[in-house]
């Protein structure tokens, strides 16, 4: 689904989407498609969702969207690495 067509499905509420065509132009991250995995009333659960869907398999794409939002920026940032001792 595009996002458009999410938003009229699922009227202000959070999203766990995964995206299904994506790329990347500029440090930005263009999905295209993507495919609504479970809705929520809050963030806070999403987040909870979103824990266990990567997890369990990280190699995918999730993201967690309000459809209140009439656009969805995601902005890619480099890995930076963990802070703290080991």
């Amino acid at each position: 689904m595009k996002w458009p067509t999410i938003r009229d499905h699922y009227p202000n509420t959070w999203v766990l989407v995964e995206a299904i065509k994506a790329s990347s132009v500029n440090n930005h991250r263009i999905i295209e498609e993507m495919s609504v995995m479970s809705e929520f009333p809050d963030s806070r659960e999403a987040w909870r969702e979103y824990k266990k869907f990567h997890l369990a398999d990280p190699q995918r794409e999730f993201y967690i969207f309000f459809t209140g939002n009439e656009s969805i920026e995601v902005i890619e940032q480099p890995f930076m690495g963990f802070r703290g001792r080991l």
